[in-house]
């Protein structure tokens, strides 16, 4: 698993980030070799945030938490992306490691306010939008806790659709007209 770490507003020592990767290394056991995990630190209010993001089998996962503490914070994060894999292991089992789930002998347990008259874009992301089902991309942004995910709908020949969290607790999802 590779390593990228970002602090801000804060200046940690090297035995945060050791830590960190020790923690995360947990989480190898289910990918391949070519997963990433970003891992930011700041702080805000005494509050020690810490935003983790893994990528690997071409999936996201993405926790954020906020303890009093840098340390707790990071096993919390690696806690919840664990229970995101967990929960969703039978709809996952396709993308991540084969042994994913086998059990070792060592485990015992288990934004910034916007102003209304500015309207400029703050930042540009990225993508290769793939085509996947539209129950996968439902999982992707539960699994990255957004309130919408943009794909290529594989069940209307890859057009361009984004499905999104509505405020009723069901799903929606916006197709291309053409």
């Amino acid at each position: 698993m590779k390593f990228q770490f970002s602090e801000k507003k804060v200046k940690l020592p090297g035995n945060v980030h050791a830590y960190a990767e020790k923690k995360v290394m947990k989480l190898a056991r289910y990918f391949e070799e070519d997963a990433t995990a970003l891992i930011v630190f700041s702080v805000e209010k005494n509050r020690n945030n810490v935003e983790l993001t893994v990528h690997g089998a071409g999936t996201w996962f993405r926790a954020h938490e906020s303890t009093s503490d840098m340390f707790a914070s990071i096993d919390a994060a690696v806690g919840t992306i664990e229970g995101q894999i967990r929960k969703n292991k039978t709809r996952l089992a396709r993308r991540l490691r084969q042994d994913a789930f086998v059990r070792t002998a060592e485990e015992t347990s288990f934004v910034a306010e916007e102003k209304e008259d500015d309207l400029s874009i703050v930042r540009v992301k990225k993508f290769n939008f793939r085509p996947m089902s539209r129950e996968e991309a439902v999982l992707q942004m539960n699994l990255l806790e957004h309130n919408f995910f943009a794909f290529r709908d594989e069940d209307n020949h890859g057009a361009f659709a984004v499905v999104y969290r509505r405020n009723d607790g069901g799903f929606g999802l916006i197709e291309d007209a053409e």
